[in-house]
């Protein structure tokens, strides 16, 4: 019995040593489940929001070129994308009807001249007579009526001449500003007439974009500008950036100028146009970009947008309690570089949160916090 008694107790010393070992092992495994996660601080501080909207960029003037007069090209002076000058010729119409209009107008002014110098005549050799009593006065009367009509009919004749040579003139097609010649599309032999587009001319030492606000956003913005009217809130409105087709921002800022004073019933929208600069040529009219308007908003919290995650319609993110996270939903908007986030609510000051690898988490994990850099 003795010898059952002492067997009895030291399996029952191993099982427990099994069981604190086994205990000692699951803590461990515990312990070492728990992971490490970079935590940051939040803080209040002011930040630069950038409202996107996409835009169209136009010429300072953007002038379709149309014959005055129905042709044929005769002559092509330029080509497309040429820089013109004021005034330089691009296009010669050939008109034969105008030509002909122009001669019939030029022998118009010497026929009437001719009969201006034969009423002449007439006055002069009847006033001495009538004078002397030998003729009656109405022959002078007469031929001096007659003077006045040859007089008439010259200056109608010029008039008409005037006309043809200005006519004949609108085949030569100048450029009515300096700028770039846009598409060409008709070329040498072809008919055209006014309801015809030779080319455009686009002159881009300035440039405007145009971009579009919905009227909620509209009215918000015009709130937050300073100034008792629309005119003085366009005036101290914050200079714009474009953003260009490939990405890149253009190295010069732009200015609000106008803002259209009724919204689009269809699209519930108002136009609104920025001028920029354009020294080097650099923005072409018909291009499209980005317009960034910047806005300066106090007392916010900018956190990494990698900080986050989405749950239908909701951005959310984990704040730290201790040792183990919780989810909260928080409103936020998007910084232009796409990489932040400013928190408007749902944050306090002080709170603490997951930077990083947020997407390994679930609600009432427990982790190690580690301070982010």
């Amino acid at each position: 019995m003795k010898t059952m008694n002492v067997k009895t107790i030291l399996l029952a010393v191993s099982l427990g040593g099994m069981l604190i070992a086994c205990n000692d092992n699951s803590n461990q495994g515990q312990q070492a489940s728990v992971s490490e996660y970079p935590v940051a601080t939040v803080k209040k501080q002011s930040a630069v929001h950038q409202s996107v909207y996409p835009a169209t960029v136009k010429g300072q003037e953007d002038i379709e070129i149309r014959p005055r007069i129905d042709g044929f090209i005769k002559e092509i002076y330029v080509d497309e994308g040429a820089v013109v000058r004021k005034g330089q010729p691009l296009f010669k119409i050939d008109s034969p009807a105008s030509e002909q209009n122009l001669r019939t107008a030029r022998a118009s002014v010497e026929s009437a001249k001719a009969q201006l110098n034969t009423a002449q005549v007439n006055v002069d050799r009847i006033r001495p007579l009538a004078e002397r009593g030998i003729i009656s006065n109405v022959q002078l009367a007469t031929a001096q009526d007659s003077y006045a009509t040859a007089q008439a009919s010259l200056s109608q004749a010029q008039a008409s001449l005037a006309n043809a040579e200005a006519t004949l003139s609108w085949t030569n097609v100048t450029s009515p500003v300096d700028g770039v010649v846009g598409e060409i599309p008709y070329r040498l032999g072809s008919l055209v007439s006014s309801s015809n587009v030779l080319t455009s001319v686009a002159n881009t030492g300035h440039v405007y974009a145009y971009f579009s606000m919905n009227e909620k956003i509209l009215k918000d913005f015009l709130d937050r500008s300073p100034g008792s009217n629309q005119k003085e809130k366009i005036n101290n409105m914050p200079e714009v950036t474009l953003q260009m087709a490939d990405g890149t921002e253009y190295a010069y800022k732009g200015k609000i100028e106008t803002i259209t004073g009724s919204v689009n019933v269809t699209t519930g929208t108002a136009n609104l146009r920025a001028r920029f600069p354009n020294p080097n040529g650099e923005l072409r009219s018909g291009t499209s970009g980005k317009i960034f308007i910047p806005y300066v908003m106090e007392d916010v919290f900018v956190i990494p947008q990698k900080a986050t995650f989405s749950q239908q319609d909701k951005i959310l993110v984990y704040q730290v309690e201790q040792d183990s996270v919780s989810q909260k939903i928080i409103t936020a908007v998007s910084t232009a570089d796409g990489k932040n986030y400013i928190v408007t609510s749902g944050l306090t000051d002080g709170e603490k949160i997951v930077t990083d690898g947020v997407a390994t988490l679930r609600n009432g994990t427990r982790i190690q916090p580690v301070e982010a850099q």
